[in-house]
């Protein structure tokens, strides 16, 4: 008799995600290998790749770890696991403790705890957010680790999409969470095998394993906008329009994925002529792009003189694009991250000042 179906389904997906990253280590080109930060390359450090899993003790991630545990042996790789402590609860070390012990009867190995300090910007989630990947960053760097894996499911894909919709960013809000990511020279470091799956999938998978689970009390605090999103937003749509209300957003992600990463990649292909012999962006070429295409070349120039792309939305690059489309004198335009786009002479100038 086979594991019970949440199982399976949990662990094809995982090992689904193992076989990409193994592949993507062979197709790697020499010298290219993930390395600890001391510089030892991965193949003297240890015989095998290694793979992390972010492990809050939430059901999602529990579920992930397990899998894990389960499957990366028989490829022949090594698992690890990483929980982060954000010090926003009373006894949250106590708690990473606990993770950092259930891992280890996963027989992960290695297993760390590592403690942040969440700062302020952009509001308490996105702060714990920067801070939690920062912490990711640094262990998977320290550790020379293959790949970190994360336990977003279906329902978080679907709560995802409808934030951007409701911050009117753009499709590229809309495509949520993608199945692979990074940042650069690490763009396929986070993988998340579980944005086909729904939460109750790994909670059941979960329950049939009798892995202890910790429920986050910031998930039903109704202080913070995906709580209640998740709470009241989806129950409220899902009376109103039937179930299938999270399956149609998931799908709308990776539909608007695709269109969106094809229009970055046309707008990287046309920077290059919008731009005059000194490196300055030509006004009346970016007015002859379709809007899609320029407002995506504006935001790349944007972020490159310093905004950080977390803090610049749609409502920015519209303030900028009609320095092009708009044009009636107007002075700069005040942009995150002390970046200041202005008109002069035909050109657009944008610089941190």
């Amino acid at each position: 008799m086979g594991p019970h179906p949440a199982v399976a389904a949990i662990r094809l997906a995982v090992r689904r995600v193992l076989h990409d990253v193994l592949t993507d280590l062979t197709d790697r080109p020499a010298g290219h290998s993930p390395t600890p930060s001391g510089g030892t390359p991965v193949a003297a450090a240890a015989t095998l790749p290694l793979v992390l899993v972010a492990c809050s003790g939430g059901a999602d991630s529990m579920a992930l770890a397990s899998a894990l545990a389960f499957e990366a042996p028989k490829l022949g790789i090594r698992a690890g696991g990483i929980t982060v402590d954000h010090g926003l609860q009373a006894g949250s070390d106590l708690r990473a403790a606990e993770v950092v012990t259930r891992m280890t009867a996963l027989r992960l190995d290695p297993v760390e705890s590592v403690a942040v300090r969440v700062g302020r910007d952009g509001g308490p989630e996105a702060a714990a957010r920067d801070a939690r990947y920062a912490a990711l960053d640094e262990a998977a760097d320290r550790l020379g680790a293959a790949a970190v894996l994360l336990g977003h499911t279906r329902d978080d894909q679907a709560e995802t999409v409808l934030l951007g919709l409701a911050r009117g960013s753009g499709i590229r809000s809309l495509s949520g969470m993608a199945e692979v990511s990074g940042g650069p020279g690490r763009s396929h470091r986070y993988r998340r095998p579980f944005l086909q799956i729904d939460r109750q999938t790994a909670r059941k998978a979960c329950m049939v394993q009798s892995l202890p689970v910790w429920d986050d009390p910031h998930n039903i605090d109704p202080a913070y906008t995906r709580s209640r999103l998740r709470h009241e937003g989806l129950p409220a749509l899902e009376k109103a329009l039937g179930k299938g209300v999270v399956e149609a957003l998931a799908r709308t992600a990776q539909l608007s994925r695709d269109d969106a990463d094809a229009l970055d990649s046309w707008a990287a292909d046309a920077e290059a002529g919008v731009r005059d012999e000194d490196g300055k962006l030509e006004c009346a070429k970016l007015y002859a792009l379709p809007p899609a295409v320029r407002r995506r070349v504006l935001r790349r120039a944007v972020v490159a003189a310093g905004s950080p792309a977390g803090s610049l939305f749609a409502r920015h690059i519209e303030e900028v694009d009609r320095l092009i489309t708009g044009w009636r004198g107007q002075g700069a335009i005040n942009l995150p991250g002390r970046v200041e786009a202005q008109r002069q002479g035909g050109r657009l100038v944008i610089r941190q000042g």
